[in-house]
């Protein structure tokens, strides 16, 4: 069974994306706030892994995910859930704390809005 790593995902939104998660075999580990400094590999359960010794914080949702489920990811669109940092757990990732994931994600985001092609709305249309 693979396993989702939730961080601070709330209320409706949570219990959408758990539901959709277990209904395909997914087993989800809420991460509190407290546990946020630790490797990803340790909140997994994967051996040769300890808790780290420093606290770290973030504020935004994340997601992280044992093993890519693109039918969690399309469960998720279709259930109006979105989660903008999202991330599959590599080997090169799984030494990380959240935090710095967390981080690295939202560097990639940002690189990636920055050359999104503008969408131009044509001067005789309405915007809605």
């Amino acid at each position: 069974m693979s396993k989702v790593l939730l961080y601070n995902i709330t209320g409706e939104k949570l219990s959408k994306i758990r539901i959709a998660a277990m209904m395909l075999g997914h087993e989800v580990i809420e991460v509190p706030p407290e546990s946020f400094g630790h490797p990803l590999g340790y909140l997994l359960g994967q051996a040769g892994f300890l808790p780290a010794d420093a606290a770290e914080s973030f504020q935004d949702e994340m997601l992280v995910m044992e093993t890519l489920s693109s039918p969690l990811l399309d469960a998720m669109r279709a259930g109006g859930t979105p989660v903008a940092l999202k991330a599959v757990v590599t080997d090169q990732n799984k030494t990380w704390s959240a935090a710095a994931l967390c981080r690295e994600l939202r560097r990639e985001h940002e690189a990636m809005r920055a050359f999104a092609p503008k969408k131009h709305i044509h001067p005789h249309k309405k915007r809605r």
